[in-house]
């Protein structure tokens, strides 16, 4: 992504991020489900439209956009997106308290990975898959002059941007497991899940602890996650990839 990672997070709030209450930490109920399906992809039909909720999000200073399509692969429902030196994602308002459901579970597919794509630099900051999951804004969690930041973004686009944000992402070398500050902000962390062309052209199933994921990241106990992200980009590197994703759920963590 390019050097205006921080507007990326403003704009996902611009998006409504936080609508949906699913896990109130305040009032927990016995009967809550042990699992949220956020992103139920198979389920969809392939003319459309979207599961609900779904939306595209697109970045002012980006003119290409990556094109994503429901489709059918296989015996599943998906989705494919295809960037060619571009950017842009699929984006879900929601609030789910990460204590609750700190498991999140996907899948995900891609073709091909990038020559130039690097996480620890900002010209390599292009990868053929990530989700990204937002945290919501919390006050007590930002210094005076991060409050500033927070509340001039409120009175420009009518709400707090999230707190921060873990990407788990597709890479090109870094080995599986490597977390670092993304290059352009440090309110964004990268996680490896997957590295290198091994696994291309096969359907993976993953699966992270978001809630321990973020304490790692950040030092400090999450606030409630407010948006998730399906996202391939190649703007920075200008090359072209070609991923799919499927089902999106948080669970319970298992006893």
């Amino acid at each position: 992504m390019a050097s205006h990672l921080f507007p990326v997070i403003v704009v996902l709030a611009s998006f409504g991020l936080g609508g949906m209450i699913l896990g109130d930490p305040n009032q927990l109920q016995a009967a809550s489900p042990t699992s949220v399906e956020v992103g139920p992809f198979s389920t969809a039909d392939p003319k459309g439209p979207w599961p609900d909720g779904w939306k595209p999000l697109t970045f002012p200073k980006i003119a290409q956009h990556t094109t994503y399509s429901l489709l059918r692969d296989g015996d599943r429902v998906a989705v494919k997106a295809s960037s060619q030196a571009s950017s842009s994602g699929y984006t879900k308002e929601l609030l789910i308290d990460p204590k609750e459901y700190p498991i999140i579970q996907w899948q995900w597919k891609v073709s091909n990975i990038l020559k130039a794509g690097n996480v620890a630099k900002k010209d390599g900051d292009d990868y053929p898959a990530r989700i990204y999951v937002t945290f919501q804004y919390d006050s007590a969690k930002v210094g005076l002059f991060g409050k500033a930041k927070y509340e001039a973004a409120k009175l420009i686009y009518g709400q707090y941007p999230p707190l921060g944000a873990i990407n788990y992402i597709w890479e090109s070398r870094a080995p599986v497991g490597t977390a670092v500050p993304n290059p352009y902000t440090e309110q964004v962390h990268m996680i490896v899940v997957e590295s290198g062309p091994t696994k291309l052209n096969t359907w993976m199933t993953e699966e992270r602890n978001v809630y321990e994921d973020y304490k790692r990241a950040f030092g400090e106990e999450p606030p409630m996650i407010s948006g998730i992200a399906i996202m391939t980009d190649t703007d920075n590197t200008g090359e072209s990839a070609e991923a799919f994703y499927g089902d999106i759920v948080f669970r319970k963590k298992s006893e």
